[in-house]
């Protein structure tokens, strides 16, 4: 059984707070380098683009890992990363080729392992509710983004839902406009892709 923690303890608690700015601090408010987010939503919205772009800011808070489960390093990856341009924090971020849960584990408890993951996605990392549990409890200081896909507004299947009611930041992707729920703040939308988003929601009209 865990200890009980003291009102004094919590409140003299120094928690890893990251020091978002701008577009990010309205988005998502100042989040700490712990727990778990999840990023959903439906094909050829924006959801890789929106998180390529936050795992490139979040350089400038720790060393990032993108683990590509689902396209691997392949030419539309590259793309991605291109159009990022990744190449201006490449000492910050590495890619991994759909790299299993299993591995990606043992590389975490080495030294100097990635502070922030990000997974995609939860439909090919074969995990179940209670893996992805052990997975935070085994690595409590390390930041998990989640990616997954759509069923409609929700995130697909059993595993990901779950997930969501967890995560501590929730971001629906839509047109190119990111809309989150976060536990620290933040709440306005984000927009990916301005052009992309300005005819998305135009024709939506």
């Amino acid at each position: 059984m865990k200890r009980a923690v003291s009102i004094s303890e919590l409140y003299t608690t120094n928690f890893k707070v990251l020091d978002f700015q701008g577009d990010w601090d309205a988005c998502i408010g100042k989040p700490e380098l712990a727990g778990s987010w999840l990023i959903w939503g439906k094909s050829g919205n924006g959801k890789t683009r929106f998180t390529l772009q936050l795992c490139k800011y979040l350089t400038q808070f720790g060393k990032v890992a993108y683990n590509s489960l689902e396209e691997g390093a392949s030419l539309s990856m590259r793309k991605a990363f291109v159009e990022t341009g990744m190449e201006e924090v490449k000492r910050r971020i590495v890619l991994l080729d759909q790299e299993p849960i299993s591995d990606l584990i043992e590389r975490l408890k080495k030294r100097k392992s990635p502070d922030i993951i990000a997974i995609d996605s939860v439909q090919y990392t074969g995990m179940n509710y209670d893996t992805y549990r052990e997975l935070r409890k085994t690595f409590p200081k390390k930041l998990f983004i989640l990616i997954s896909h759509a069923d409609g507004k929700e995130p697909s299947g059993r595993v990901a839902k779950s997930i969501r009611f967890d995560a501590f930041v929730k971001i629906w992707v839509e047109g190119y406009k990111a809309f989150p729920t976060s536990r620290y703040g933040g709440g306005q939308p984000y927009t990916v892709w301005q052009q992309g988003a300005d005819k998305y929601w135009s024709e939506k009209k």
